[in-house]
C-alpha cells in the first residue's frame, strides 16, 4: 500500500488532506510555498507516532506545523513533496490544578483558548503576544516564543514543566512531569524548546501557571531619546523590582505610522518624544497599592529629566488604548508598504547607543531609510524593523546589506540577530555566517543524533543536508 493511502487510510478524511492546501503550505510572510505531498491532521499522540513511524519508513520528510505565524519560514517545507504534519485538531486543555499552579494541553491548543480557561479559576499564563489568537502552544515551545511579559515570567521554556513529544522513528517520549525541580539527567524539555521541530513533534505540555492579578498599574512616557529611555528603565525596575510585570518601548516613527495607518488608536500625551516606554506592574495581593507605587516612581523619574510626558491610566479602557498604541507597531509599518523585519536583542546597557549608532549607518547604505524599533526593553530584544524611504516602493539591492548589516552589529555587542521567532529557514545563512563553527556543529550533532535521516523539518535551524531540502 502507498504512504499516501496508509496515512489516508489511519487518518480519514479529515485527517488527510490533499486539495486546497495553500493555507498550510504557504508562510505567514508568504516567503516560502511548496506544494506538500498532503497534509496529516492527527487527533490524537498515537496517530502522531504512526504517521511519524510511516513517513520515517518511507523516507518522506516531515513538517510539524502549529498555527503557522513563524516569521522565519520554519512551519512550511522547504521544497515540494513533505507532509504537513498540522497538530490543529489535537487542541485539547486538560484540567486546571490550582494547588499545583499547573495545566496540561495539547499541542494544538490556541495560546488564546488557554488563557480564557485558565482565568475560570482565577489563574493566569502569562504568555502574551500579538499573534495569540492563532499561535498554538506546540509552536510556541518549538520556537521558545518571549512576548511582552518575558522580563517578569521568562521565556516558553521558562514555562514548560513537562512535554510529551514524538521522536522522528515515531516512538514517544512522555516526559510529562509536572514539576519544577527534576534532576534526572539532561534537561531534555529544554532541548526541544527553541528546536523548530527538528527533534521532534511535540504533542502535549504541563505549563506553569501563576495567581491571576487583582490589580494593575499603567503608564506610557514619553522620553528624549533611546539613551534616555534605556535609564530611565533601569531607575524603574530598580524602584519597582517584582511588581514591573512589563517594559516595552517604541520610537517616534512607530508612532507615527500606527497613527496614520490604524483606524481608532488615540495618543493619550499632550508632547511628543523621540521614544515611548509602556510599564506595567500587576500583583495579586490585594494589600498592595500599585497606584500609589508608581506615582512615586515617575515623581523620582520626572525630577531627574528623565521623562518629558506622561500619563497613567485611570481605568481598563485607558490601559487597553495605551497597550494597543504598543501593539499595533507592526501593523502600523504593515500598512505603510513594504517592510524588512528584524528581530534582535542587545544587552539592555547597549540598547540606546545601539540604536543611535546604526541609524546614520543604515542610511549610508539607503538613504533616507525609516528605522522603526520597537520590543521588550526590560530583555533588550529589539523588532528592529525597516520601511523604504518615502515614496519609494522597495528596498531594492539594498536590501541584504542592510539585514547584514543589522545582524552583524548585533552580534558584535554580544548580542544576538534570532532574539525570539527563531531561525526557520530564512535565516540559517546567517547562523552560520555570525555564530561559531562549534556552535554550530553542536546543532548538527544534536540534530544528527535525534534524527539521523534527517527527515523532520530538514533545513530549519541546522540547514540542509543538500541543496534538494
Amino acid at each position: 500500500m502507498a504512504l499516501t493511502e496508509e496515512l489516508a487510510a489511519l487518518l480519514g478524511p479529515k485527517g488527510w488532506l490533499t486539495e486546497g492546501l495553500e493555507a498550510w503550505q504557504t508562510d505567514w510572510l508568504k516567503m516560502q510555498s511548496h506544494a506538500p505531498l498532503g497534509v496529516a491532521r492527527p487527533e490524537n499522540t498515537e496517530q502522531v507516532a504512526e504517521v511519524m513511524r510511516l513517513a520515517h519508513a518511507a523516507g518522506v520528510p516531515v513538517t510539524p506545523q502549529g498555527g503557522n505565524t513563524s516569521l522565519c519560514a520554519g512551519a512550511v517545507p522547504g521544497v515540494p513533496g513533505h507532509i504537513i504534519l498540522s497538530l490543529s485538531r489535537m487542541n485539547r486543555i486538560g484540567s486546571v490544578d490550582p494547588l499545583a499552579f499547573t495545566v496540561t494541553v495539547e499541542a494544538g491548543a490556541v495560546l488564546a483558548a488557554v488563557h480564557e480557561a485558565v482565568a475560570a479559576r482565577d489563574l493566569i499564563f502569562p504568555m502574551h503576544l500579538g499573534a495569540e489568537g492563532s499561535a498554538q502552544i506546540g509552536g510556541l515551545i518549538a520556537t521558545n516564543a518571549g512576548g511582552s511579559h518575558a522580563l517578569r515570567y521568562g521565556m516558553m521554556q521558562d514555562l514548560v514543566l513537562g512535554l510529551e513529544v514524538v521522536l522522528p522513528d515515531g516512538g514517544v517520549w512522555n516526559g510529562l512531569r509536572p514539576l519544577i525541580k527534576d534532576n534526572a539527567g539532561y534537561q531534555l524539555r529544554r532541548l526541544f524548546c527553541g528546536s523548530e521541530g527538528t527533534l521532534g513533534v511535540v504533542t502535549r505540555a504541563a505549563l506553569r501557571l501563576f495567581p491571576a492579578p487583582v490589580s494593575r498599574a499603567t503608564a506610557l512616557l514619553a522620553v528624549a531619546d533611546f539613551e534616555t529611555l534605556v535609564r530611565l528603565g533601569a531607575q524603574l525596575r530598580q524602584e519597582l523590582g517584582e511588581f514591573m510585570s512589563a517594559l516595552e518601548f517604541f520610537s517616534g516613527t512607530g508612532l507615527e505610522l500606527a497613527l496614520r495607518n490604524v483606524p481608532g488608536l488615540e495618543y493619550p500625551l499632550d508632547t511628543r518624544g523621540g521614544a515611548y516606554v509602556l510599564v506595567e506592574l500587576s500583583t495579586a495581593a490585594r494589600c498592595v497599592d500599585l497606584g500609589a507605587m508608581l506615582e512615586i516612581a515617575l515623581g523620582e523619574a520626572f525630577e531627574a529629566g528623565l521623562i518629558q510626558d506622561g500619563a497613567v491610566a485611570a481605568n481598563d479602557a485607558q490601559r487597553a488604548a495605551m497597550w494597543r498604541l504598543r501593539e499595533e507597531m507592526p501593523e502600523g509599518q504593515r500598512l505603510e508598504g513594504a517592510q524588512l523585519k528584524h528581530d534582535i536583542a542587545v544587552p539592555v546597557a547597549e540598547l540606546g547607543e545601539f540604536i543611535k549608532r546604526m541609524a546614520p549607518q543604515l542610511d549610508a547604505i539607503l538613504p533616507g531609510v525609516r528605522i522603526n524599533p520597537f520590543g521588550h526593553l526590560g530583555d533588550g530584544n529589539i523588532h528592529y524593523n525597516l520601511s523604504p524611504p518615502e515614496g519609494a516602493a522597495g528596498f531594492g539591492e539594498a536590501k541584504a546589506a542592510l539585514s547584514q548589516l543589522i545582524y552583524k552589529e548585533a552580534e558584535a555587542v554580544g548580542g544576538s540577530f534570532a532574539a525570539e521567532h527563531g531561525l526557520g529557514r530564512s535565516k540559517v545563512f546567517f547562523a552560520d555566517q555570525l555564530r561559531s563553527p562549534e556552535e554550530r556543529n553542536l546543532m548538527r550533532c544534536l540534530k544528527q543524533a535525534a534524527d539521523p535521516q534527517g527527515l523532520l523539518n530538514p533545513g530549519v535551524l541546522t540547514g540542509p543536508r543538500n541543496p534538494q531540502e
